[in-house]
This record gives C-alpha cells, structure tokens and sequence, in this order.
C-alpha cells in the first residue's frame, strides 16, 4: 500500500512519486478536506458553483510548486488531478480548464513570444482562460466539421459562430475559440474577451452530471479579435489534435480519480454500516465487489501513470491517450455501479458522496472524445486503416 493512498493504491503506485511532488498534492489535500468537501453535497445540489473556495485553490501554486525545481513532470500533473477528482469531479473540471486545457491551448498553439508573456499569468491565475471547441452541432464530428467562422479584416479578425458546454466560461478572462479561417478552410485558434462585444454567454441548465461546474452556450456574432490575439502556432486542426492529445490524458486521471473516490466513499460506508447484525462489509458479495472496484481503480492508475512517464520521455502519441481515456472511463462506470450497489438505497443520496461520483461519471465518460471515437482513433493505430466515416 502507497503512504498516500493507502485504501486505494495497494501496488504503491504513488510512491513513484518524489518527497518534493508528494508535498503539494498533499497541501491541495488539506484544503480539499477542510475547505471544499463539507460545502460539495449542498452546491451539487443546487446546481451552484462554490466561488468562494477558488482563491484557496489558486493560491496553491500547483502548476508550479516551490518544491520542484523545474517543469514539473506529467506524473506529478496526473496525481494533482487524481487527488482533485477523488473529492470531486467538478472540482478536478474546474481546475483542470485552467491548468490543463486553456494552458495546454497556449502552450501548444501560441508563439514562443505568445506563450512566454502568457504562461506566468496563467499560471498564477492572473490570467484565466477556458477552450472552447465543441459546437451545438458539432461534437465528435468537430475536425470536419467546425462550423464557427473566422473572416481576416486587415489586423483583426471577425468571428461568427457557437460554442456548448465550455466550463468555467463565465469567470474566464480568455475564450480560446477555434474557428475556420474563410480565407484557406484551416482551423485556427483566438483569445477572445469574455467581454468584448458580440459575445454572448448562456448557462446551460438542468444538467443531472457535474452540476456545480457552470457550463455555458457561448454564441459570437461579428466579435472582432486582433491578430496579436490569434495564437500563431495554431494553424490547422493538426495543430488542435496535438492539444487532445494531451487533453485526454488529464481526462484519463479525472476517470481514474473519480474510481477511487466512489470506492472509498463505499468502502467508508460498509465499514460503518450494519445489516442483520453484522458489519456489512463482512458478507461475500460485499467483498467480491469491492475487489472488483479496486482492481478496476489499479488497473486504471497504473496505466496512467505508466502513459505520464512515457509522456515525460517525449512520447506523445494519440492512440495511448485515446486508449487511456477509452478503457479507464469504461472502468469508471463499472466502479461507480458497484460503489452504488454496495451503498443500497443510501448510495443515491448526497450523504454518501457514491451519488455524485455515480452521476458525474457520466459527463466524464463522454467529454475529450466518446467511447466510440477514441476507440476508432486506437482502432486506426491498430490496422492502419481509418474507419472514421
């Protein structure tokens, strides 16, 4: 058993970790505990973002900590979205959107001299952004078929279209919107000003999945951007691939997170609960689930973990990521039902924590690529021949 993990890492997984990764996770424990868990079962729901805990958040410097010298490596990355999503899913969301996706957009499609000015703000939060991609119409179609548009007008840009379910849109300083470009037909990427005028913001209600995260419609009409806000690296939806690429994989962590804390959530109750006189953990079926969730949760972390270091050598390929993200949300809702069947009737109330890391598996399931696509994107690396219609 890792010193971390000890319910839900029985192989030490984590004990890769180094003394100096382990003390910022560790703080970003102290705050998930003592801050953020007590107001979750109330926020989800209502349906309501906790703002007030965003400050405590930032001011972890989890991007990067003090302690580590350097870059800090994917593996480190992967367990602070573990240890976010094993409290909640909406949590790991929220702060991966900044810390993962807008960064990621930066960091792959601005300049050097774009990245270079952006990236200290955004890692300290001073800068916030959200990636916007997805389209009301348009979801795994997207590379073919991204429909909002981007007209060259001299030194700005004029951008038409929509975009659905962004998270965290509302509070974002930046929207990086992809739109086609009308001049050549290639997808490039823009910071847009939450602010600027033309650019409309919706929240998307009645959600029964990540009800705290505030997802938006974000609609654009005639929105000019200047070309010092088209981030330059980005040219193509070649270019927005390598971004999922990374994507997926932080989606994989949240999937794995979101097992172990369903599994401990029903570990916790079973260990509490009596039924016909007994400890309801003591009976076989119990226990036969519960070795069911942690093999699942095991499996999960060590294929992330071993895809971070592989990532931390320089190998990014898409079909790991797709693969990662493909089994591991699969598994997710495997854990999720049996943490839920081992809860009883309890397990679909809030007072368990099994409800929400039951219903928010779902979201988690589809978002960065469907079963079905990243199964077609490994299903192409495998044969060598692409069956995407």
């Amino acid at each position: 058993m890792s010193e971390l993990y000890p319910d839900c890492d029985p192989y030490g997984i984590a004990d890769r970790l180094s003394e100096a990764e382990r003390a910022p996770i560790l703080r970003l424990r102290t705050v998930l505990e003592d801050e953020i868990s007590p107001l979750l079962a109330e926020y989800w729901e209502k349906g309501e973002f906790p703002y007030q805990i965003a400050p405590s958040l930032h001011g972890l410097n989890l991007m990067t900590p003090d302690e580590i010298d350097g870059e800090p490596r994917s593996l480190y990355h992967g367990f602070r979205i573990f240890e976010l999503a094993r409290t909640d899913a909406s949590m790991a969301t929220f702060y991966t959107a900044q810390a993962g996706l807008f960064r990621t957009s930066c960091r792959v499609g601005a300049s050097p001299e774009q990245f270079a000015q952006l990236d200290p703000k955004i890692t300290t939060f001073e800068t916030t952004g959200v990636f916007c991609l997805t389209e009301p119409d348009h979801g795994s179609d997207i590379a073919g078929g991204l429909a909002t548009s981007a007209a060259r007008d001299g030194d700005e840009w004029i951008i038409n279209g929509s975009k659905r379910w962004i998270g965290g849109a509302f509070t974002a300083d930046y929207l990086a919107v992809f739109a086609r470009d009308t001049a050549d037909g290639q997808v490039k990427a823009f910071l847009v000003d939450r602010e600027a005028p033309g650019v409309t913001l919706q929240k998307i209600h009645g959600k029964t999945s990540l009800r705290m995260m505030q997802n938006a419609d974000i609609h654009l009409a005639d929105v000019r951007v200047p070309e010092s806000q088209r981030l330059q690296n980005c040219n193509s939806f070649k270019d927005v691939a390598a971004m999922l690429r990374v994507m997926r994989s932080d989606v994989a962590w949240i999937a794995t997170g979101i097992q172990a804390g369903a599994y401990e959530a029903a570990l916790r109750y079973v260990r509490s609960r009596e039924q016909f006189g007994r400890s309801l953990g003591s009976f076989q079926l119990v226990q036969e689930k519960l070795a069911r969730m942690l093999g699942n949760v095991t499996a999960s972390l060590s294929m992330v973990s071993d895809l971070a270091e592989k990532q931390d050598r320089g190998e990014y390929r898409d079909e790991d990521s797709a693969l990662a993200k493909m089994w591991i949300a699969l598994r997710m809702r495997e854990t999720v039902a049996l943490a839920r069947e081992v809860v009883g009737g309890n397990g679909i109330t809030l007072a368990t924590d099994v409800a929400r890391f039951h219903a928010d598996a779902e979201a988690v399931y589809s978002y960065e690529g469907t079963h079905e696509i990243n199964a077609l994107v490994v299903g192409r690396s495998i044969t060598g021949t692409s069956a995407f219609v």
